[in-house]
């Protein structure tokens, strides 16, 4: 099967739920670019793309992956063809300044159109997800020249970009990194060292790659405060924009992977590359975290379109696969289709009550984004929402993205295990997005030990603050399930103090993180839900849609919902159960 991209979901979270066209409205710099018409016709454009041009050629990706022939990664059959035509339609300048020829869109309607794109391909989606990040790093904290040099072919998508941080010795602790750049006498620097696990670090499909490499000068202070950005180009760019002399930048060697085999994660060699610094000397990571909420964002999506697109291709195959007899949907066939079996709705039921929630979260989270850049007032109070935000849909999304495509496989029975369904490729693909931009497990413990712990949980109490606003708006049948939110975000906050207090707070807070931020997804998701009930009866949405959306919700609050006091008592549980083995009995 194709994918069909939820149009109707997409339109009511983004209209409905969260008033994106009222709230565009309230920002100058958004005002004149997007209105309701112009956002729904690009969600159908992007339907339309992500399905007849991306997921078409997602199959072949996996099976030819990526070559490296003659220092050159050439890419599987139709991904340059699919690339110039994304590129020329001008979706690689999607978010950009539109003063170096960006569409000037807001994430909040970008992380529905990534969500399609990944949920289409996710080896092709992630070359334009690299290019954005980079483009946006060079936006913020570029010269002048700079952004009028590398801007306007990153958002044309003549040329891509990459993020070079990760090397053999060092990788979540960027303190040891070792690539080195010395300065010379024109202003730029040479860059020489080694940088593995780098997606899109080369490719045919543009014809430039620009690197944003973390490296270190000769007076640097030791550790990651010690670390600078520089721009290094595959191909030297003349003044006009032009390409120039070939760059020290060479593809060392393509990893071998368990999935996304037509995205090109390269180990890169500098050999006295010359390299323009980026922001301040020693202020690297500043300029290349500037980035990161927005790409961790975007991996996270990764997530949510693998699990839709695996919802879509297990209902689809549980609706036409006859097997055995059932209850109350049973037929007068002598086989009743694998849809009646109350195990099988759960796991697709699943499957959706976690899939719609993230989507809602990802727009909330996108509008965040756009508030804390666009928004006349308030920006603090949106950047404080969006650092809470982002590592819990980086974390949550890709483990439940995870836990999703099983489920549909598991729907498939045996042949889910097997090629020629698809759906083992999305298991294969989907697990990165665990791992890359940040481990879930360092995302848990960002998320509680540096955004819910620190100001005494003002992050998170912000957030409950609009909780409350949702749960004393509901409906009379659903009042149970609001005073099931707000007790959750009252018990996660007491339970913050008390990981905060313990005896050892260091080990404390690494061994509960995970289970923490399992409990607030879980607590977050019931908070939507009831958003999305609030929101149906004022909706355009037909009928079958709403009664629907009420059955997920129900299946949310009454099996999936209690999965919050789990997590919750196991970060609470004692640290010594975690702590006490010995480091030599492992």
């Amino acid at each position: 099967m194709t994918y069909q991209a939820p149009l109707q979901d997409m339109q009511f979270v983004l209209m409905d739920v969260f008033g994106a066209a009222e709230q565009w409205q309230s920002m100058p710099a958004l005002a004149d670019n997007i209105d309701a018409d112009t956002a729904l016709a690009i969600l159908d454009e992007g339907a339309k793309i992500t399905s007849e041009l991306l997921a078409p050629i997602n199959r072949n990706g996996d099976e030819q992956g990526v070559k490296l022939v003659d220092g050159v990664v050439i890419t599987p059959d139709g991904f340059k063809e699919a690339y110039n035509t994304y590129a020329e339609s001008g979706w690689a300048g999607f978010g950009g300044d539109p003063e170096f020829g960006g569409m000037g869109m807001p994430k909040s309607l970008g992380v529905l159109f990534e969500e399609m794109c990944y949920s289409a391909n996710n080896s092709f989606t992630l070359y334009g997800a690299l290019s954005a990040g980079a483009a946006l790093c060079i936006h913020r904290h570029g010269t002048e020249a700079q952004k009028k040099l590398y801007l306007p072919k990153l958002y044309s998508g003549e040329w891509a970009g990459a993020m070079d941080m990760t090397e053999p010795q060092s990788g979540s602790d960027l303190g040891g990194v070792r690539t080195k750049a010395s300065p010379q006498e024109d202003g730029s620097y040479k860059v020489s060292g080694t940088k593995i696990f780098i997606t899109g670090g080369d490719q045919d499909l543009t014809e430039n790659v620009v690197h944003l490499v973390l490296a270190r000068l000769p007076d640097a202070p030791a550790g990651s405060r010690g670390l600078s950005l520089f721009i290094v180009p595959k191909f030297i760019a003349n003044d006009d924009g032009s390409i120039g002399a070939r760059n020290g930048v060479n593809v060392g060697a393509l990893e071998h992977k368990m999935g996304i085999k037509a995205s090109a994660t390269c180990v890169m060699h500098f050999e006295e590359a010359t390299g323009y610094l980026i922001g301040k000397a020693n202020r690297g990571l500043i300029a290349m975290f500037t980035m990161m909420n927005y790409e961790r964002l975007s991996i996270s999506l990764q997530g949510i379109g693998c699990a839709e697109m695996g919802y879509q291709m297990a209902a689809e195959y549980a609706k036409d696969r006859n097997q055995g007899k059932g209850g109350v949907h049973k037929t007068d066939a002598t086989a009743d289709p694998i849809v009646v079996h109350g195990d099988v709705r759960r796991m697709l039921l699943t499957i959706a009550a976690m899939t719609e929630p993230s989507r809602a979260l990802a727009v909330m989270a996108g509008m965040e984004l756009d508030k804390s850049k666009y928004a006349t007032a308030g920006t603090k109070e949106a950047e404080q929402m969006v650092n809470l935000l982002v590592p819990l849909c980086k974390s949550f999304f890709t483990d439940l993205g995870l836990d999703s495509t099983i489920h549909a496989q598991q729907v498939f029975g045996g042949h889910g295990f097997i090629r020629e369904t698809g759906v083992e490729q999305l298991v294969r693909d989907v697990r990165i997005a665990q791992i890359y931009e940040g481990t879930n497990g360092i995302q848990a413990l960002d998320l509680l030990a540096r955004k819910v712990i620190p100001h005494e949980g003002a992050a998170l109490k912000a957030l409950q603050v609009q909780v409350s606003e949702v749960t004393a708006a509901v409906a009379p049948e659903y009042k149970g399930w609001a005073d099931s939110v707000d007790s959750a975000f009252g018990r996660l906050l007491d339970a913050a103090q008390t990981i905060k207090n313990a005896d050892n707070a260091t080990d404390s807070v690494n061994a509960a993180a995970v289970d923490y931020l399992h409990a607030m997804g879980y607590a977050t998701y019931g908070y939507l839900w009831l958003k999305m009930l609030n929101a149906l009866p004022t909706s355009s949405q037909s009928q079958q849609f709403k009664q629907r959306k009420v059955a997920i919700a129900e299946f949310y609050f009454g099996r999936l919902m209690p999965r919050f006091d789990a997590h919750l008592a196991s970060a609470l549980a004692p640290t010594d159960v975690t702590m006490k083995l010995a480091n030599e009995l492992f």
